[in-house]
């Protein structure tokens, strides 16, 4: 054909400048993204040298402004907390009598389970001088104090630990259920961890979020049955209620433990009402596995309810579907964070992206939390990072010496959430105390999704210290 005398020149030409372009193009994009890796790690190091100097604060509170509505900006506002420590008491070595060796401060988290210590008011304020509820001093009316005492309506301190909060579209109510751990702390044997007898399940009403009524004991304690799973000896912890739309139930699971924390098990208990009485139906050991702390999310986009626990002896996290029910568990089984040593899960979602705060295996002691990201419910689930900002280095590091135990979303305010932890109190696990901060999801993440190259994928998860704070 005429055409065809010329086309091998024109395809050598054409060919080479394909090359050449694709070439381009490539070393284009592999540029880009070194220059965006490199800007992202200068960030971080920037960022990490401005923590140095500011005592590892978080990014400024003007700069937190700028990412979030006018609606958020006091709650992202970082607020410093500065604790004086008294200095260690050292004896004189008889070797130097004229001299005297430097002292050094107490750790603050010997200080904490010190119930002993000189500043032991700075983490439990006493009840006559710090306590806050609707029957207090009305200038503080709708402000949270955490670490407070926390009174309901008739002026008792809140026994709801190591719950979990419900909203009943019903009503637009919502239910706050906990350990009712009204009763005297105590060993059961020389080696074994500060308990209270089961008492129950405490429930709490509420249609602001602060002003809370005792509905009473929604789930009761066996007084007399000794094999009975809720027998007083036995351990009752981290309630948590799920309403199932089919069935028309409130759905409670717990873990379920004897004493010596063998068992290892989740408990089930079901009602018709938010308050109850709950009728307890079985325990169990979930997929066969042992479960102690725990937590259950349903998800609302297509209702699915999931049940995480930790297992493995607390080195594992494992999650799976509950069945439609939600009385029990499905087949399915997802082992996540393996060999990572997490508890105290506390679960939530934001525009189809899975969060998670969690916290280490240390007893009573507290410790330093991590949010976690997910795509997928059943992961894999990335780490972010600590999400504390404020308070202080040590507040940071102890996630303002308390526990997670559940989030929920802040009403009227997308993106913000209500994180709840407990301050526990070994020495006195009744007067253990909440500690409820704004939890904000916006910004990029401080530190990297593990199986990427290092770019940021996950939005920033940050927890707020204030010392006093209020509702948008």
């Amino acid at each position: 054909m005429p055409g065809n005398s010329a086309s091998p020149g024109l395809r050598g030409v054409s060919g080479g400048g394909c090359r050449h372009s694709l070439l381009t193009i490539v070393w284009t994009v592999v540029g880009f993204f070194l220059l965006a890796h490199l800007i992202s790690l200068y960030s971080r190091k920037d960022n990490n040298n401005i923590d140095d100097q500011q005592q590892q604060e978080a990014p400024s509170s003007h700069r937190l402004q700028l990412l979030h509505p006018p609606a958020l900006h006091q709650l992202v506002r970082v607020e410093e907390e500065v604790l004086n420590l008294p200095p260690h008491p050292r004896k004189r070595s008889p070797r130097t009598p004229g001299k005297r060796r430097s002292r050094k401060p107490i750790p603050l988290v010997d200080e904490f389970l010190d119930d002993k210590s000189p500043i032991r008011h700075l983490f439990f304020p006493d009840i006559k001088t710090s306590s806050f509820g609707p029957t207090k001093h009305m200038e503080d009316a709708f402000h949270y104090f955490p670490g407070k005492i926390w009174l309901d309506t008739e002026g008792n301190p809140i026994q709801a630990h190591g719950g979990g909060i419900l909203h009943d579209d019903k009503s637009n109510t919502y239910y706050w259920y906990g350990e009712y751990k009204d009763g005297p702390t105590y060993h059961a044997h020389k080696k074994g961890p500060a308990r209270v007898d089961i008492i129950g399940v405490g429930c709490y009403s509420s249609k602001d979020l602060w002003t809370w009524r005792n509905e009473g004991i929604v789930l009761r304690a066996e007084e007399t049955n000794k094999t009975h799973d809720l027998h007083k000896s036995n351990v009752l912890e981290r309630p948590k209620v799920i309403y199932n739309d089919k069935t028309g139930k409130y759905v409670m699971w717990m873990h379920i433990d004897d004493a010596n924390y063998t068992k290892a098990s989740v408990g089930v208990a079901i009602s018709d009402t938010p308050t109850g009485p709950f009728v307890y139906l079985y325990s169990k050991r979930p997929h066969g596995f042992d479960s102690r702390d725990m937590t259950v999310f349903k998800d609302d986009q297509d209702g699915v309810a999931y049940l995480f626990y930790s297992s493995e002896v607390n080195s594992v996290l494992h999650i799976g579907p509950l069945t439609e029910d939600y009385l029990d568990v499905t087949p399915v089984m997802k082992r996540v964070m393996v060999g990572q040593h997490r508890e105290a899960p506390a679960v939530f979602k934001h525009e189809g992206t899975y969060y998670m705060i969690t916290s280490w295996c240390t007893g009573w002691a507290p410790n330093e939390a991590l949010a976690h990201a997910a795509e997928s419910i059943m992961g894999p689930w990335e780490k972010l990072g600590n999400p504390c900002v404020g308070g202080n280095k040590v507040f940071r590091l102890t996630t303002f010496f308390a526990q997670s135990t559940y989030v929920i979303p802040l009403p009227g305010v997308p993106g913000a959430f209500i994180f709840m932890a407990d301050r526990w109190n070994p020495a006195d696990l009744r007067d253990s105390r909440y500690v409820w901060l704004p939890l904000v999801i916006g910004g990029p993440a401080d530190q990297p999704l593990e199986s990427s190259f290092g770019f940021p994928m996950w939005s920033r998860v940050s927890i707020y210290w204030h010392s006093k704070w209020r509702l948008p």
